[in-house]
């Protein structure tokens, strides 16, 4: 399940828990079957627009009520769960955590790049960091024409306002996380 099910999936049963409905009720009022409103609160189901715009209007809440990272407290994202938000096969796979909200201002990412791959990434604008972990591998980072070697358990911070390359140089699979912060 990716991040943005995951989180319909938490909300719509928080949404409905919190107005008293059953899922009879919520079938009622939305139009959705008991069946499919079950199945998209356990993440077994990949819900169309047409089918979010039922249900956000038969609850009377937004659309990004839905789709917004739950509030709670302590919000657990299951890597096994995940599926490659951008994959190039036998190449990259890169996980989204956490994406962007405005609220938070930051983005978290993991890459697992296999050997003698790279994955280019473009400038991210002004006012942008990267901190990036290695967790495993040695990567070479080559930001704006120069080439910065990071070996596992180093980090490395630099803005981002120039393209950048991630270079898995190496003979085993780069794993490395990825950290970004949007200053005003």
């Amino acid at each position: 399940m990716d991040y943005l099910n995951h989180n319909i999936a938490v909300n719509l049963k928080r949404i409905r828990q919190a107005k008293g409905y059953t899922l009879d009720t919520a079938a009622e009022q939305t139009g959705v079957s008991k069946s499919m409103l079950g199945q998209i609160e356990r993440g077994e189901a990949n819900p169309t627009i047409s089918l979010l715009g039922k249900i956000v209007s038969g609850l009377r809440v937004e659309l990004s009520d839905l789709v917004k990272t739950p509030g709670d407290r302590v919000y657990r994202v299951s890597k096994e769960k995940l599926i490659p938000t951008k994959e190039l096969q036998d190449k990259y796979k890169v996980y989204t955590y956490f994406p962007y909200e405005k609220e938070s201002n930051i983005e978290l990412y993991t890459f697992e790049i296999q050997p003698g791959s790279s994955y280019f990434s473009g400038t991210h604008g002004e006012n942008t960091e990267e901190y990036v972990i290695v967790e495993q591998g040695v990567l070479t980072l080559s930001v704006g024409g120069t080439a910065y070697c990071v070996k596992e358990g180093d980090a490395v911070r630099f803005d981002t306002d120039r393209d950048h390359e991630y270079q898995n140089r190496g003979s085993k699979l780069l794993k490395i996380v990825c950290v970004f912060h949007y200053s005003a």
